[in-house]
């Protein structure tokens, strides 16, 4: 009996849901940073094992949106979860439920159909104590909200503890189907998108707090260069020239940097060595226009 579905996972910003799809496929699929709203899209990571392939639908945090971006953000969001067979509600034991975690839940409480956990993740950074508070809050959120949760699991992605109960729990769940990807996929996304995604994740190491919110990625070119060596050109977008000279650095010493450290990353995905040309340029308040959101790929097109 071979079993297969979808599972949203939904919470608020940095509430550690890309770490947890990370650690579930077993390998880093999707980015993530100390920072909120890392994750910009809806990305679908692929757990695959002789009885199981579960589609886990990373989503951007959701809150209160200040922009465009913040908005389309939350769309993405909500929309994840429809249809899906499992929502996966993330809240961190190191934060207190709060305003943002009641807007989700009052959300999830009208979902019909799709079963409901609530995932307590970083428990390695509280005691037991402030666990088992974490637990008992979030009991009493969807009760407030008039519902029950189905499953509710304390869990460290980082240290890997009681991982294979959120697995087994996925397991027991989803209904009886065919695989949608074939077994080796990991991730849904093109291979334009990851590499972007990467030297995202390389830009934001390191940046001022507000900046990592205004850095888009565009791959303009990736040419093979032979059998071993393949030529890649993007540009990373600011809205200011002050954050364009943040990024560039003196005498281009971090936008060095920033092709280091996504190099390897890089290298993985496309499986061949990498000669990386990065530059940065300006667009002025893209948050804020759509039809920048469309050309950085956030708003697709219907």
């Amino acid at each position: 009996m071979f079993k297969s579905g979808f599972v949203a996972i939904i919470g608020r910003p940095n509430s550690g849901k890309s770490t947890l799809i990370n650690a579930l496929v077993g390998k880093k699929v999707t980015i993530t940073s100390q920072h909120p709203n890392t994750t910009r899209n809806a990305i679908r990571a692929i757990l695959t094992t002789e009885s199981l392939q579960a589609v886990l639908v990373d989503t951007p945090g959701i809150h209160k949106p200040k922009t465009s971006l913040g908005s389309e953000l939350n769309a993405i969001a909500r929309e994840s979860t429809d249809s899906v067979d499992i929502v996966i509600f993330t809240i961190a034991a190191d934060e207190k439920v709060g305003k943002g975690d009641a807007f989700i839940a009052r959300s999830i409480a009208e979902l019909k159909g799709s079963k409901r956990f609530c995932i307590v993740t970083k428990i390695d950074r509280v005691r037991k104590d402030q666990v088992l508070q974490a637990l008992s809050s979030a009991a009493q959120l969807a009760s407030d909200h008039g519902f029950a949760w189905d499953e509710i699991i304390p869990i460290s992605a980082l240290k890997g503890e009681q991982l294979w109960i959120v697995q087994d729990l996925i397991e027991k769940y989803l209904p009886e189907g065919p695989a949608y990807y074939p077994h080796e996929t990991l991730v849904d996304l093109d291979v334009s998108a990851r590499i972007a995604e990467a030297i995202r994740e390389a830009t934001i190491l390191g940046t001022i707090e507000e900046l990592p919110h205004s850095i888009a990625v565009l791959v303009n070119e990736i040419e093979d260069r032979s059998e071993d060596l393949v030529a890649i050109d993007a540009t990373i977008f600011v809205e200011r020239d002050s954050q364009k000279g943040i990024i560039v650095g003196k005498a281009g010493s971090n936008i060095k940097k920033i092709g280091t450290i996504a190099r390897p990353t890089i290298e993985e995905i496309v499986g061949k060595k990498v000669y990386l040309s990065l530059t940065v340029s300006v667009a002025a308040k893209w948050q804020r226009d759509p039809k920048a959101l469309r050309r950085f790929g956030i708003i697709r097109d219907q």
